[in-house]
């Protein structure tokens, strides 16, 4: 790096610190938000994210931040949202985790308030929980992930997430669960559970924001807001590989396409069009034997799909072949 690029980030770092300080200076702490949530980084997958649960409306809108190539925020108890992307501007700018966090706090005079959790780009993690969070409050600090909670009904509960992380295997999105479902299980918020979220990215950006955001879910307000992530969780998945499928075809490649249609399928077999778009392509691609008792069975339970699929051909996604379309219709009829 020249000196030209050295001195830049000097004064583009500088500028951003002391923006946090005057900002964050004229800042009143809120109400708290009670929240139990994990920080996390999987080298394996490349991605990184955030999960979080709370007796809070709408807790992802205000806890939950992360970019891809830069690293991931949650921050909570009297909650400073500027801290997420302040701390992200910061982490953009080259600083770790660490830093970063040491940057925002020492610009806070409510700092023992906050409790903060943050991880770079590098899998480096740092967490803060203020010596006034209301008890109980704590946090546990492990190899490329933290877990943090305040407010809880017992000390218990993020030793619980630090177990549930480190014991589970899978994707990250599931690991990321399993240790917001442990906190749970010991008892949680001591005033109960409202919404839950969870964000995860890829740590090298692609330069599309859209594609490296692999899964950002939120649960405003439900009785059960672990089951419902859960179940958005199962159908998120399922339509990964639906978008896949679409790739494939755009590529030519309707085998892949199909492998990719039929995991949707499996996932998610609650869903008429995780059948219908693998129909389509068995029935273009001369699978037509093949499809015909997957249309039968969407016909069945809902016959606008018949009006749907005959609406393909004028925009190219379907053989424009009378003989074809009669013989998928007739299953409307048996």
């Amino acid at each position: 790096m020249d000196k030209n690029n050295q001195l830049f980030i000097i004064i583009l770092t500088l500028g951003i610190f002391l923006s946090i300080s005057s900002f964050i200076q004229a800042q009143r702490p809120i109400r708290p938000v009670a929240t139990y949530s994990i920080v996390a980084y999987d080298e394996a997958s490349g991605q990184m994210g955030v999960a979080v649960q709370s007796h809070w409306f709408s807790v992802g809108s205000v806890v939950a931040w992360a970019e891809a190539g830069i690293g991931a925020v949650a921050t909570q108890s009297f909650v400073e949202v500027s801290y997420g992307p302040l701390g992200l501007e910061l982490m953009r700018a080259g600083k770790s985790s660490e830093d970063t966090l040491r940057a925002l706090l020492a610009g806070d005079k409510h700092r023992e308030v906050r409790q903060v959790a943050m991880v770079d780009v590098k899998g480096d993690v740092a967490v803060h929980t203020g010596k006034s969070c209301i008890a109980m409050a704590g946090h546990h600090k492990g190899k490329n992930y933290t877990v943090e909670a305040n407010m809880m009904e017992k000390d218990s509960v993020w030793p619980a997430m630090a177990k549930a992380f480190e014991n589970s295997t899978g994707p990250l999105v599931d690991r990321m669960t399993a240790a917001l479902e442990a906190a749970q299980q010991e008892g949680g918020d001591i005033r109960g559970k409202q919404s839950a979220a969870i964000l995860i990215v890829s740590t090298k950006s692609s330069g599309a924001a859209w594609k490296d955001r692999i899964f950002d879910l939120r649960v405003e307000d439900h009785p059960q807001p672990l089951l419902e992530l859960k179940r958005l969780i199962t159908i998120a998945k399922a339509y990964q590989h639906m978008n896949k499928g679409d790739e494939y075809i755009t590529e030519g490649n309707s085998g892949e396409a199909l492998k990719e249609y039929s995991r949707a399928m499996e996932i998610y077999p609650g869903n008429l069009e995780m059948y219908f778009w693998p129909a389509v392509l068995m029935a273009a691609t001369g699978k037509t034997d093949e499809s015909l008792p997957l249309f039968k069975k969407i016909f069945l339970q809902d016959k606008r799909w018949a009006e749907l699929l005959q609406r393909l051909p004028k925009a190219g996604q379907f053989p424009n072949d009378s003989e074809l379309m009669k013989k998928i219709l007739s299953q409307l009829n048996e």
